[in-house]
């Protein structure tokens, strides 16, 4: 069986824990169950995981709090478990930098599945793609996964820079929110179309520093990105 990564799963449900600990080792994974949100950050420090999977509900610190802090710290993928129908904390918990969310009650398959997902995204490299995108100001190395905006290095999530990435290999083209999330996300992704708005959001906040806007909305169809009209693309 493939070793897929380390999990840390912060969930005050002993069923939760159980389940995702029993399904996911069977999948390949090592699963890191805490049941207070108080433990998450000395936890994340101590077992230095591969993906992050937050309850939003949780004794001690919550799970929007965590998030932010771990945001601070590293760059890793992070999955916010949120209360079925509750809208409001999944656009919330996207807005402090998840890459994802699963709504409660869950299938453990759909839960494996999204962390296979994030973790593809967030390691695998395309060997016939180029890895390094020059724009004015802008700089997007996909080797490293380095961001660089007017010179400077700018802390970006896993799955915002997969959609900037994306769509900065194709320039100028439209794109819908459904051929983004089969894209960036996956066939397997299960969430709604506003995820996608919700990261373009984010990522213009960080571009912020240029003059020129990049991500430009299509109305009634989608994004595209758009580089600057004097001066051209540089690739390298």
């Amino acid at each position: 069986m493939a070793y897929w990564g380390k999990v840390l799963l912060v969930d005050d449900d002993p069923n939760v824990l159980e389940l995702v600990k029993l399904y996911g080792e069977r999948e390949g994974f090592e699963v890191i169950g805490i049941d207070h949100g108080d433990l998450a950050l000395p936890a994340f420090d101590r077992e230095n995981p591969d993906v992050v999977i937050l309850d939003i509900m949780l004794p001690g610190k919550d799970g929007l709090t965590l998030c932010r802090e771990l945001r601070a710290i590293r760059m890793v993928p992070i999955i916010m478990l949120t209360a079925k129908g509750e809208e409001a904390d999944r656009v919330l918990g996207l807005e402090m930098g998840a890459d994802d969310y699963v709504a409660k009650p869950f299938s453990p398959r759909e839960l494996v599945a999204r962390i296979k997902a994030v973790l593809r995204r967030s390691q695998a490299m395309d060997p016939d793609k180029e890895w390094r995108l020059k724009y004015p100001g802008l700089e997007i190395q996909a080797d490293i996964r380095t961001l660089l905006v007017a010179g400077m290095k700018t802390e970006v999530t896993p799955r915002e820079f997969d959609l900037l990435y994306f769509l900065a290999q194709n320039p100028r083209r439209v794109f819908t929110r459904e051929e983004l999330l089969a894209a960036v996300w996956g066939y397997d992704y299960f969430g709604d179309q506003r995820t996608v708005d919700v990261h373009i959001r984010r990522l213009r906040k960080k571009l912020e520093p240029l003059k020129h806007e990049y991500l430009t909305t299509v109305w009634g169809v989608g994004y595209q990105f758009t580089p600057p009209l004097e001066g051209g693309e540089k690739r390298s």
